[in-house]
């Protein structure tokens, strides 16, 4: 399974996950109210999204998750997703290790960023 990560603008990214069956995702993440709010500022936009697709894959197929969202609805869907955003900050506190952090759960994703 891979993740690719295409910005399109300043907030707003095209997410694809190509497993079984590939999907593609619009995906909202807006300085305040998501990167800060969540993070701490302690990522990037694109790593905030590597963590969350990895975090609802999971715990569902990509075929389940949402075409078009904005980041803060996955709280909405799983409550524990806010606690494991600042765990994974709190254990990042380098940005550019997140993919260490990632990785050691029992799954490993492919995760390809496109800029």
């Amino acid at each position: 399974m891979s993740v690719s990560i295409k910005k399109l603008s300043d907030d707003v990214f095209e997410v694809t996950v190509a497993k079984t069956s590939t999907t593609t995702h619009t995906v909202t993440v807006t300085d305040q109210e998501s990167l800060t709010d969540l993070t701490d500022d302690n990522a990037t936009k694109t790593q905030l999204l590597e963590f969350s697709f990895k975090f609802l894959l999971e715990r569902e197929p990509n075929t389940s998750i949402l075409s078009s969202f904005d980041i803060n609805v996955i709280s909405k869907y799983f409550s524990d997703y806010k606690d494991e955003v600042r765990r994974w900050c709190d254990e990042s506190q380098n940005p550019r290790t997140v993919m260490s952090v990632m990785t050691q759960g029992t799954s490993c994703i492919g995760v390809d960023t496109i800029i």
